[in-house]
Protein backbone atom coordinates (compact mmCIF):
# COMPACT_ATOMS: atom_id res chain seq x y z
CA UNK A 1 0.00 0.00 0.00
CA UNK A 2 2.43 2.65 1.09
CA UNK A 3 4.20 1.92 -2.55
CA UNK A 4 0.91 2.39 -4.08
CA UNK A 5 0.63 5.58 -2.33
CA UNK A 6 3.62 6.62 -3.24
CA UNK A 7 3.37 5.81 -7.04
CA UNK A 8 0.33 7.71 -7.30
CA UNK A 9 1.74 10.82 -5.16
CA UNK A 10 4.34 11.19 -7.82
CA UNK A 11 1.77 11.00 -10.83
CA UNK A 12 -0.46 13.23 -9.29
CA UNK A 13 2.65 15.79 -8.93
CA UNK A 14 3.03 15.29 -12.25
CA UNK A 15 -1.03 15.88 -13.42
CA UNK A 16 -0.90 19.03 -11.28
CA UNK A 17 2.34 20.73 -12.84
CA UNK A 18 0.54 20.97 -15.71
CA UNK A 19 -3.16 22.16 -14.89
CA UNK A 20 -1.80 25.62 -13.78
CA UNK A 21 -1.60 26.05 -17.37
CA UNK A 22 -5.49 24.51 -18.31
CA UNK A 23 -6.53 27.13 -16.08
CA UNK A 24 -5.45 30.64 -17.81
CA UNK A 25 -7.69 31.91 -20.06
CA UNK A 26 -11.10 30.97 -20.54
CA UNK A 27 -11.36 28.11 -18.35
CA UNK A 28 -13.23 27.07 -15.26
CA UNK A 29 -10.74 26.63 -12.17
CA UNK A 30 -11.79 24.11 -9.98
CA UNK A 31 -9.01 23.89 -7.25
CA UNK A 32 -8.51 20.14 -5.76
CA UNK A 33 -7.60 19.43 -1.73
CA UNK A 34 -6.55 16.18 -1.64
CA UNK A 35 -4.37 13.97 0.20
CA UNK A 36 -2.14 11.74 -0.79
CA UNK A 37 0.38 11.31 1.71
CA UNK A 38 0.45 10.23 5.38
CA UNK A 39 -2.04 8.17 7.75
CA UNK A 40 -5.28 9.39 5.86
CA UNK A 41 -3.77 8.47 2.47
CA UNK A 42 -5.41 4.83 2.48
CA UNK A 43 -8.77 6.74 2.02
CA UNK A 44 -7.58 10.14 0.68
CA UNK A 45 -6.36 8.53 -2.41
CA UNK A 46 -9.20 6.78 -4.09
CA UNK A 47 -11.58 10.02 -2.92
CA UNK A 48 -8.78 12.14 -5.57
CA UNK A 49 -8.47 9.99 -7.78
CA UNK A 50 -12.18 9.61 -8.37
CA UNK A 51 -12.83 12.94 -8.32
CA UNK A 52 -10.21 14.17 -10.69
CA UNK A 53 -10.87 11.67 -13.31
CA UNK A 54 -14.57 13.14 -13.58
CA UNK A 55 -13.14 16.11 -14.02
CA UNK A 56 -10.95 15.02 -16.69
CA UNK A 57 -13.59 12.68 -18.38
CA UNK A 58 -15.26 15.90 -18.58
CA UNK A 59 -12.64 17.46 -20.66
CA UNK A 60 -11.89 14.84 -22.55
CA UNK A 61 -15.02 13.68 -24.09
CA UNK A 62 -16.83 17.14 -23.49
CA UNK A 63 -14.50 19.57 -24.52
CA UNK A 64 -15.75 20.71 -20.80
CA UNK A 65 -18.98 21.77 -19.36
CA UNK A 66 -20.92 23.70 -22.54
CA UNK A 67 -17.52 23.84 -24.26
CA UNK A 68 -15.51 25.15 -21.68
CA UNK A 69 -12.69 23.32 -20.81
CA UNK A 70 -12.41 22.53 -16.82
CA UNK A 71 -8.78 23.65 -15.18
CA UNK A 72 -7.90 21.76 -11.68
CA UNK A 73 -5.08 21.61 -9.98
CA UNK A 74 -4.03 19.11 -6.67
CA UNK A 75 -3.02 20.75 -3.55
CA UNK A 76 -1.64 17.90 -0.59
CA UNK A 77 -2.99 18.99 2.34
CA UNK A 78 -2.70 15.81 4.15
CA UNK A 79 -5.33 16.27 6.25
CA UNK A 80 -3.95 19.12 8.14
CA UNK A 81 -6.29 21.97 8.83
CA UNK A 82 -3.53 24.54 8.65
CA UNK A 83 -2.31 23.28 5.06
CA UNK A 84 -5.77 22.84 3.96
CA UNK A 85 -6.39 26.86 4.16
CA UNK A 86 -2.42 27.26 2.54
CA UNK A 87 -3.78 25.21 -0.39
CA UNK A 88 -6.76 27.01 -0.33
CA UNK A 89 -5.11 30.57 -0.42
CA UNK A 90 -2.71 29.36 -3.08
CA UNK A 91 -5.26 28.28 -5.20
CA UNK A 92 -8.80 30.79 -4.70
CA UNK A 93 -7.52 32.96 -7.18
CA UNK A 94 -6.34 30.64 -10.31
CA UNK A 95 -8.13 30.91 -13.89
CA UNK A 96 -10.08 33.22 -15.60
CA UNK A 97 -12.55 34.06 -12.51
CA UNK A 98 -10.79 31.99 -9.59
CA UNK A 99 -12.10 29.18 -8.19
CA UNK A 100 -15.61 28.24 -9.06
CA UNK A 101 -15.58 26.28 -5.74
CA UNK A 102 -13.84 24.06 -3.35
CA UNK A 103 -14.04 21.02 -1.32
CA UNK A 104 -11.94 20.76 1.76
CA UNK A 105 -12.53 17.60 2.08
CA UNK A 106 -12.44 17.89 6.01
CA UNK A 107 -14.35 18.80 8.62
CA UNK A 108 -11.44 20.72 10.26
CA UNK A 109 -10.63 22.60 6.87
CA UNK A 110 -14.35 23.33 6.33
CA UNK A 111 -14.37 24.78 9.58
CA UNK A 112 -11.93 27.09 8.98
CA UNK A 113 -12.89 27.99 5.42
CA UNK A 114 -16.93 28.71 6.69
CA UNK A 115 -14.97 32.07 8.19
CA UNK A 116 -13.28 33.00 4.47
CA UNK A 117 -15.62 32.25 2.10
CA UNK A 118 -18.42 34.09 2.50
CA UNK A 119 -15.43 36.99 1.85
CA UNK A 120 -13.85 35.58 -1.16
CA UNK A 121 -17.47 34.59 -2.32
CA UNK A 122 -16.20 30.35 -3.14
CA UNK A 123 -19.12 27.99 -2.30
CA UNK A 124 -17.52 25.06 -0.58
CA UNK A 125 -19.18 21.73 -1.40
CA UNK A 126 -18.76 19.80 2.15
CA UNK A 127 -20.19 16.10 0.55
CA UNK A 128 -21.35 14.02 3.79
CA UNK A 129 -19.24 15.93 5.73
CA UNK A 130 -18.39 19.22 7.38
CA UNK A 131 -20.90 21.69 10.14
CA UNK A 132 -24.26 20.36 10.13
CA UNK A 133 -26.05 23.33 11.10
CA UNK A 134 -24.82 24.67 7.87
CA UNK A 135 -27.85 23.34 6.25
CA UNK A 136 -29.08 26.54 6.99
CA UNK A 137 -28.23 28.62 3.65
CA UNK A 138 -29.79 31.59 5.45
CA UNK A 139 -26.68 31.81 7.79
CA UNK A 140 -24.10 30.20 5.98
CA UNK A 141 -24.80 30.63 2.26
CA UNK A 142 -21.91 29.66 0.86
CA UNK A 143 -21.61 26.21 2.42
CA UNK A 144 -23.42 22.92 0.79
CA UNK A 145 -23.52 20.27 2.63
CA UNK A 146 -24.71 18.00 0.17
CA UNK A 147 -26.66 14.63 0.83
CA UNK A 148 -26.31 14.06 4.36
CA UNK A 149 -24.79 15.73 7.47
CA UNK A 150 -23.19 13.88 10.58
CA UNK A 151 -26.36 14.64 12.22
CA UNK A 152 -28.17 12.55 9.66
CA UNK A 153 -25.67 9.87 10.17
CA UNK A 154 -26.35 9.86 13.60
CA UNK A 155 -30.32 9.68 13.27
CA UNK A 156 -29.81 6.95 10.91
CA UNK A 157 -27.19 4.57 12.84
CA UNK A 158 -29.67 5.01 15.80
CA UNK A 159 -32.72 3.83 13.80
CA UNK A 160 -30.91 0.80 12.30
CA UNK A 161 -29.95 -0.06 15.80
CA UNK A 162 -33.28 0.25 17.21
CA UNK A 163 -34.73 -2.51 14.28
CA UNK A 164 -32.06 -4.78 15.43
CA UNK A 165 -33.52 -4.55 18.67
CA UNK A 166 -37.46 -4.47 17.64
CA UNK A 167 -38.36 -0.81 17.59
CA UNK A 168 -37.33 2.75 18.85
CA UNK A 169 -39.22 1.85 22.21
CA UNK A 170 -36.95 -0.84 22.86
CA UNK A 171 -33.61 1.35 22.87
CA UNK A 172 -34.87 2.42 26.40
CA UNK A 173 -32.15 1.95 28.74
CA UNK A 174 -29.59 0.64 25.76
CA UNK A 175 -25.99 1.51 26.25
CA UNK A 176 -24.61 3.36 22.53
CA UNK A 177 -20.75 4.61 22.46
CA UNK A 178 -19.25 6.54 20.34
CA UNK A 179 -15.83 5.63 18.80
CA UNK A 180 -14.66 8.90 18.01
CA UNK A 181 -11.76 11.16 15.65
CA UNK A 182 -11.20 13.82 18.41
CA UNK A 183 -11.14 16.55 15.90
CA UNK A 184 -14.00 18.41 14.78
CA UNK A 185 -15.06 15.90 12.08
CA UNK A 186 -15.36 13.18 15.64
CA UNK A 187 -16.78 15.38 17.45
CA UNK A 188 -19.63 16.76 14.74
CA UNK A 189 -22.18 13.50 15.85
CA UNK A 190 -22.73 14.19 19.24
CA UNK A 191 -25.25 17.05 19.74
CA UNK A 192 -27.18 14.84 17.45
CA UNK A 193 -26.61 11.54 19.47
CA UNK A 194 -26.86 13.69 22.83
CA UNK A 195 -30.60 14.76 21.72
CA UNK A 196 -31.79 11.48 20.15
CA UNK A 197 -30.58 9.48 23.37
CA UNK A 198 -33.13 12.18 25.69
CA UNK A 199 -35.68 11.60 23.05
CA UNK A 200 -35.49 7.67 23.19
CA UNK A 201 -34.13 6.82 26.49
CA UNK A 202 -30.78 5.32 25.59
CA UNK A 203 -27.23 5.93 27.49
CA UNK A 204 -24.98 7.50 25.20
CA UNK A 205 -21.00 7.51 26.16
CA UNK A 206 -18.17 9.29 23.68
CA UNK A 207 -14.74 7.86 23.77
CA UNK A 208 -12.09 10.31 21.88
CA UNK A 209 -9.35 8.65 20.02
CA UNK A 210 -6.07 10.60 19.32
CA UNK A 211 -5.11 11.56 15.99
CA UNK A 212 -4.03 9.28 14.05
CA UNK A 213 -5.58 6.90 15.82
CA UNK A 214 -2.79 4.07 15.67
CA UNK A 215 -3.09 2.93 19.48
CA UNK A 216 -6.32 2.42 20.54
CA UNK A 217 -5.94 -0.29 23.24
CA UNK A 218 -7.14 1.66 26.62
CA UNK A 219 -10.25 2.79 24.27
CA UNK A 220 -11.13 -1.09 23.34
CA UNK A 221 -10.45 -2.22 26.88
CA UNK A 222 -12.73 0.28 28.62
CA UNK A 223 -15.59 -0.60 26.06
CA UNK A 224 -14.77 -4.25 27.11
CA UNK A 225 -15.20 -3.12 30.83
CA UNK A 226 -18.45 -1.20 29.75
CA UNK A 227 -19.89 -3.79 27.67
CA UNK A 228 -21.84 -1.34 25.34
CA UNK A 229 -24.86 -2.71 23.16
CA UNK A 230 -23.88 -1.12 20.48
CA UNK A 231 -20.58 1.23 19.31
CA UNK A 232 -20.68 3.67 16.78
CA UNK A 233 -17.12 4.30 14.64
CA UNK A 234 -16.57 7.86 13.43
CA UNK A 235 -12.76 7.07 12.00
CA UNK A 236 -10.99 7.65 9.40
CA UNK A 237 -8.23 6.28 7.35
CA UNK A 238 -5.60 3.93 9.53
CA UNK A 239 -7.97 4.66 12.65
CA UNK A 240 -10.72 2.67 11.27
CA UNK A 241 -8.67 -0.85 10.40
CA UNK A 242 -7.79 -0.11 13.87
CA UNK A 243 -10.62 0.41 15.65
CA UNK A 244 -11.93 -2.97 13.69
CA UNK A 245 -8.70 -4.83 15.12
CA UNK A 246 -9.05 -3.57 18.44
CA UNK A 247 -12.33 -4.68 18.33
CA UNK A 248 -11.63 -8.65 17.24
CA UNK A 249 -8.68 -8.18 20.26
CA UNK A 250 -11.34 -7.59 22.71
CA UNK A 251 -13.73 -9.92 21.33
CA UNK A 252 -16.53 -7.02 21.07
CA UNK A 253 -18.58 -8.58 17.89
CA UNK A 254 -18.03 -6.79 14.76
CA UNK A 255 -21.40 -7.11 13.94
CA UNK A 256 -22.46 -4.52 16.86
CA UNK A 257 -20.77 -1.60 15.42
CA UNK A 258 -21.72 0.83 12.88
CA UNK A 259 -19.45 2.93 11.14
CA UNK A 260 -20.07 6.26 9.49
CA UNK A 261 -19.87 6.50 5.47
CA UNK A 262 -16.16 7.87 6.14
CA UNK A 263 -15.79 4.35 8.03
CA UNK A 264 -16.99 2.27 5.15
CA UNK A 265 -14.75 1.78 2.53
CA UNK A 266 -12.27 -1.36 1.59
CA UNK A 267 -9.14 0.43 3.12
CA UNK A 268 -11.20 0.21 6.03
CA UNK A 269 -11.58 -3.46 6.75
CA UNK A 270 -9.18 -5.35 4.32
CA UNK A 271 -6.37 -4.42 7.32
CA UNK A 272 -8.66 -6.63 9.63
CA UNK A 273 -8.70 -9.72 7.67
CA UNK A 274 -11.14 -12.21 9.41
CA UNK A 275 -11.52 -9.78 11.59
CA UNK A 276 -13.68 -7.33 9.68
CA UNK A 277 -16.58 -9.85 8.98
CA UNK A 278 -19.79 -8.70 10.09
CA UNK A 279 -18.94 -5.02 10.58
CA UNK A 280 -21.48 -2.75 8.97
CA UNK A 281 -20.76 1.17 7.90
CA UNK A 282 -23.59 3.43 6.58
CA UNK A 283 -23.61 4.24 2.84
CA UNK A 284 -23.96 7.85 1.87
CA UNK A 285 -26.62 6.42 -0.75
CA UNK A 286 -23.84 4.59 -2.71
CA UNK A 287 -21.38 1.52 -2.44
CA UNK A 288 -18.41 0.38 -4.48
CA UNK A 289 -19.73 -1.04 -7.94
CA UNK A 290 -19.44 0.42 -11.73
CA UNK A 291 -22.02 2.11 -13.27
CA UNK A 292 -22.72 4.00 -16.26
CA UNK A 293 -20.27 6.55 -15.71
CA UNK A 294 -17.23 4.00 -15.08
CA UNK A 295 -17.87 2.93 -18.86
CA UNK A 296 -16.71 6.09 -20.10
CA UNK A 297 -14.09 6.89 -18.04
CA UNK A 298 -13.03 3.38 -19.24
CA UNK A 299 -12.87 4.35 -22.17
CA UNK A 300 -11.86 8.05 -22.28
CA UNK A 301 -9.32 7.61 -19.38
CA UNK A 302 -8.28 4.12 -18.62
CA UNK A 303 -7.80 2.81 -21.54
CA UNK A 304 -5.65 5.53 -22.77
CA UNK A 305 -3.38 5.66 -19.92
CA UNK A 306 -5.08 8.97 -18.50
CA UNK A 307 -6.21 7.82 -14.86
CA UNK A 308 -4.78 6.72 -11.63
CA UNK A 309 -7.23 4.70 -10.46
CA UNK A 310 -6.20 1.11 -10.02
CA UNK A 311 -7.43 -1.24 -7.77
CA UNK A 312 -9.58 1.64 -6.41
CA UNK A 313 -11.67 1.85 -9.76
CA UNK A 314 -14.98 1.16 -8.39
CA UNK A 315 -14.71 1.10 -4.56
CA UNK A 316 -16.55 2.60 -2.66
CA UNK A 317 -14.03 6.15 -1.91
CA UNK A 318 -13.15 6.29 -5.91
CA UNK A 319 -17.41 6.62 -6.24
CA UNK A 320 -17.71 9.09 -3.50
CA UNK A 321 -14.91 11.25 -5.33
CA UNK A 322 -16.96 10.55 -8.63
CA UNK A 323 -20.50 11.90 -7.37
CA UNK A 324 -18.29 14.69 -5.40
CA UNK A 325 -17.26 16.20 -8.66
CA UNK A 326 -20.44 15.52 -10.79
CA UNK A 327 -22.57 17.81 -7.99
CA UNK A 328 -20.02 20.18 -8.20
CA UNK A 329 -19.67 20.36 -12.06
CA UNK A 330 -23.81 20.02 -12.05
CA UNK A 331 -23.57 23.46 -10.23
CA UNK A 332 -21.79 24.77 -12.68
CA UNK A 333 -23.55 23.58 -15.36
CA UNK A 334 -26.92 25.23 -13.35
CA UNK A 335 -25.28 28.09 -12.87
CA UNK A 336 -24.55 28.48 -17.22
CA UNK A 337 -28.07 28.33 -17.62
CA UNK A 338 -28.57 31.73 -16.11
CA UNK A 339 -25.14 33.35 -17.22
CA UNK A 340 -24.23 31.78 -20.15
CA UNK A 341 -21.63 29.29 -21.18
CA UNK A 342 -18.66 30.71 -20.28
CA UNK A 343 -16.12 30.50 -17.02
CA UNK A 344 -18.82 31.38 -14.20
CA UNK A 345 -17.64 33.28 -10.72
CA UNK A 346 -17.32 31.62 -7.43
CA UNK A 347 -20.92 34.01 -6.59
CA UNK A 348 -22.25 32.59 -10.12
CA UNK A 349 -21.47 29.02 -8.98
CA UNK A 350 -23.50 29.63 -5.51
CA UNK A 351 -26.42 30.78 -7.40
CA UNK A 352 -25.90 27.32 -9.43
CA UNK A 353 -25.60 25.46 -5.86
CA UNK A 354 -29.03 26.81 -4.52
CA UNK A 355 -30.90 26.26 -7.58
CA UNK A 356 -29.51 23.08 -8.17
CA UNK A 357 -31.90 20.24 -9.50
CA UNK A 358 -30.51 17.04 -10.25
CA UNK A 359 -33.34 14.75 -11.53
CA UNK A 360 -33.71 11.24 -12.34
CA UNK A 361 -33.27 11.75 -15.68
CA UNK A 362 -30.23 13.72 -15.47
CA UNK A 363 -28.57 10.72 -13.20
CA UNK A 364 -29.25 8.12 -15.81
CA UNK A 365 -28.20 10.53 -18.57
CA UNK A 366 -24.49 10.86 -16.58
CA UNK A 367 -24.16 7.66 -15.73
CA UNK A 368 -24.65 7.96 -12.61
CA UNK A 369 -27.65 5.64 -12.15
CA UNK A 370 -27.69 3.27 -8.91
CA UNK A 371 -25.47 5.34 -7.20
CA UNK A 372 -27.17 8.08 -5.91
CA UNK A 373 -31.05 9.65 -5.63
CA UNK A 374 -32.24 12.71 -6.95
CA UNK A 375 -30.81 15.85 -5.21
CA UNK A 376 -32.35 19.55 -4.77
CA UNK A 377 -30.65 22.21 -3.26
CA UNK A 378 -32.34 25.82 -1.98
CA UNK A 379 -31.88 29.21 -0.36
CA UNK A 380 -33.06 27.93 2.84
CA UNK A 381 -31.84 24.10 1.98
CA UNK A 382 -28.02 23.63 1.66
CA UNK A 383 -28.21 19.54 2.16
CA UNK A 384 -30.92 18.29 0.06
CA UNK A 385 -30.83 14.64 1.44
CA UNK A 386 -31.76 13.24 4.55
CA UNK A 387 -31.61 9.27 3.77
CA UNK A 388 -29.13 6.49 3.81
CA UNK A 389 -28.61 3.04 3.69
CA UNK A 390 -26.28 0.29 5.92
CA UNK A 391 -23.64 -2.04 4.38
CA UNK A 392 -21.88 -5.24 6.08
CA UNK A 393 -18.61 -6.56 4.88
CA UNK A 394 -18.84 -10.30 4.41
CA UNK A 395 -15.23 -11.03 4.74
CA UNK A 396 -14.95 -10.16 1.08
CA UNK A 397 -17.28 -7.34 0.23
CA UNK A 398 -19.76 -5.46 0.87
CA UNK A 399 -23.61 -6.23 1.11
CA UNK A 400 -26.08 -3.56 1.27
CA UNK A 401 -28.47 -5.02 4.33
CA UNK A 402 -31.18 -2.16 4.63
CA UNK A 403 -33.63 -0.02 3.21
CA UNK A 404 -33.31 3.60 2.76
CA UNK A 405 -33.77 4.99 6.43
CA UNK A 406 -34.88 8.89 6.25
CA UNK A 407 -33.36 10.59 9.39
CA UNK A 408 -35.57 12.05 12.58
CA UNK A 409 -36.15 15.50 11.10
CA UNK A 410 -38.20 16.55 14.20
CA UNK A 411 -34.90 16.12 16.16
CA UNK A 412 -32.39 17.59 13.47
CA UNK A 413 -34.20 20.48 12.10
CA UNK A 414 -34.08 22.03 15.97
CA UNK A 415 -30.45 21.31 16.11
CA UNK A 416 -30.13 22.93 13.05
CA UNK A 417 -31.60 25.63 13.81
CA UNK A 418 -30.31 25.97 17.36
CA UNK A 419 -27.03 25.94 16.32
CA UNK A 420 -27.51 27.87 13.19
CA UNK A 421 -29.33 31.15 14.95
CA UNK A 422 -26.25 30.70 17.59
CA UNK A 423 -23.38 30.78 15.25
CA UNK A 424 -25.64 33.42 13.74
CA UNK A 425 -24.90 35.27 17.14
CA UNK A 426 -21.36 35.04 17.50
CA UNK A 427 -20.28 35.99 14.13
CA UNK A 428 -22.58 39.19 14.23
CA UNK A 429 -24.86 37.70 10.77
CA UNK A 430 -28.32 38.81 9.51
CA UNK A 431 -29.41 35.89 8.31
CA UNK A 432 -30.84 36.47 4.22
CA UNK A 433 -34.67 35.95 4.01
CA UNK A 434 -34.85 32.63 1.55
CA UNK A 435 -38.61 33.89 0.69
CA UNK A 436 -37.34 36.61 -1.51
CA UNK A 437 -35.53 35.77 -4.93
CA UNK A 438 -32.18 36.05 -5.57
Amino acid sequence: MKKLVAASVVIGASLASVAPALAQGGEQFIPVLSYRTGAYAVNGVPFANGGVDYLALLNDRDGGINGVKIGFEECETGYATDKGVECYERLKGKGATGASYVSPLSTGITFALTEKAPGDKIPLLTLGYGRSESRNGAVFPWNFIAMGSYWTGASVAVQHVAKEFGGLDKLKGKKITLVYHDSPYGKEPIPALEALAAKHGFVFKGVPVTHPGVEQKSQWLSIRQDRPDYVLLWGWGVMNGTAIKEAAAVAFPRDKIIGIWWSGAEPDVLPAGDGAKGYKALMLQHGPGQFGVHAEIKKHLIDKGKSLAKDDFGQVLYNRGLINSFIGTEAIRTAMKKYGNKPMTGEQVRWGFENLDITEARIKEAGFEGMMKPLKLSCSDHQGADVARVQQWDGKEWKVISDYYTADRDVLDKLVAEQSAKYAVEKKITPRDCSKPD
